[in-house]
């Protein structure tokens, strides 16, 4: 294929991860290095950036800087929730997306994101299609859910991961203190999936786990989630559950009494306030002293004690994106293909988004427990390669050392 010369746009969308930014590391500094993309621009929070003309040069940033994006949580881009439309009934998007890529001569874009942000990057590349518009269109994986299809595993899942079975750990030491019984109900982010959640049984390994975990792939039952506490509080005195954000009723509703609270720009609920609901009711059912704890932003944003394997994949991702499309690619997302006998290996793949947009992973029912209240051993074999080695962020005044990018607006120069 033809060489195909021209500026990229690399942006960053939906909720950030602790190694998002070791991603878009890789495809900014693999496109500054490769001599047929002439200018490397960042979009301002997404493609919300694009549409509103706001980039960034990335080729005006200091190298050294640009570095610590591996270790820097969040997205340092800026984010967004913004939902195309179906260009079919509106191409007013699409009409000013061509434009800006026109102006900028873009034939490169890089969209790093989750599910509804590989939507996102489908819609664009079939418009850019469509219009005879010469542009090659990749996706750069990115959840701490670890829902994405058509791929092993997704970067920020395992530093989530990771900083949840720590602190449940730490949690556990903590409520194991005094003398007097206490339950303990830590709720963990995961709408429809339950990757987050069942890592908080890594913390087992420590000796210092939950005795519970309940994710969403199974039905939420009240009575039994009583019963099941109870039994395990009236035994030891003691009990400790980790449960998913996003548990609901065999009719489908969320558990969550915040459910409705509001929704994202694509319709999702904002959950939260279930670890508070679920104290409450054990603490009427048993007079126990119960804590509802909430992780809440901080499992998307510990980096300090991210996995390097998360990092060092995370990178390979970005880096992969961008070879893939000089090579003359369009239309795919970057996955990871992973064998785990006989040690872990993971290498690149490349997937249609097609079959990644709007498809969620969810864990396999057979790597829960019967009764539906615990892991088996082989969600702990998935996860526990993912979650190796120590991030080794730098240190300023024995505090992290973050990116401090200058953000030079394109129309600065």
């Amino acid at each position: 294929m033809s060489e195909l010369r021209g500026a990229c746009i690399i942006g960053q969308s939906g909720g950030p991860t602790a190694v998002i930014n070791a991603s878009a590391l890789g495809v900014i500094r693999t496109a500054l290095d490769t001599d047929c993309i002439t200018r490397v621009l960042g979009a301002a929070h997404g493609i919300k950036g694009v549409l509103d003309d706001k980039l960034y040069d990335m080729g005006q940033e200091d190298a050294a800087e640009l570095d610590l994006l591996k270790y820097t949580p969040s997205s340092a881009l800026g984010s967004c929730r913004y939902k195309l439309a179906d260009p079919n009934k509106d191409d007013t998007d699409y009409q000013r997306i061509l434009e800006i890529f026109k102006k900028y001569d873009v034939r490169y874009f890089f969209y790093n994101g989750g599910n509804d942000s590989m939507d996102t990057c489908n819609k664009i590349s079939k418009y850019m299609q469509k219009v005879g518009y010469e542009c090659r269109i990749m996706g750069v994986p990115k959840t701490i859910d670890n829902d994405l299809n058509g791929t092993d595993h997704c970067p920020g899942f395992a530093s989530a991961a990771k900083y949840i079975a720590t602190s449940c750990a730490e949690v556990w030491q903590d409520a194991h203190v005094y003398d007097t019984g206490m339950v303990t109900v830590i709720e963990i982010m995961g709408r429809h999936a339950g990757w987050l959640a069942g890592s908080a049984a890594l913390a087992n390994l420590t000796g210092c786990g939950p005795d519970l975990v309940y994710l969403p792939e199974v039905d939420f039952n009240m009575d039994q989630f009583v019963k099941d506490v109870t039994d395990i509080y009236n035994k030891t005195g003691k009990c400790m559950v980790a449960v998913s954000e996003g548990i609901h009723y065999a009719d489908g509703r969320f558990v969550s009494e915040a459910e409705t609270s509001a929704t994202d720009g694509f319709g999702h609920a904002q959950l939260g306030g279930l670890a508070v609901k679920l104290a409450e009711i054990i603490k009427q059912k048993t007079g126990a002293k119960v804590r509802g704890i909430e992780l809440s932003l901080l499992q998307r944003c510990g980096s300090h004690v991210g996995s390097k394997t998360d990092i060092d994949e995370a990178f390979l991702a970005g880096k992969a994106a961008v070879e893939a499309a000089v090579a003359g690619t369009t239309d795919k997302m970057v996955a990871f293909q992973c064998s785990r006998e006989g040690g872990y290996k993971c290498e690149t793949v490349l997937q249609p988004l097609d079959i990644v947009a709007n498809f969620e992973k969810k864990v396999p029912r057979e790597w829960i427990n019967e009764a539906g209240n615990g892991i088996e051993q082989p969600f702990i074999d998935y996860v526990l390669p993912l979650i190796q080695g120590e991030a080794g962020s730098p240190k300023e005044h024995s505090l992290p050392r973050f990116a401090r990018l200058k953000k030079v607006l394109t129309t600065d120069m």
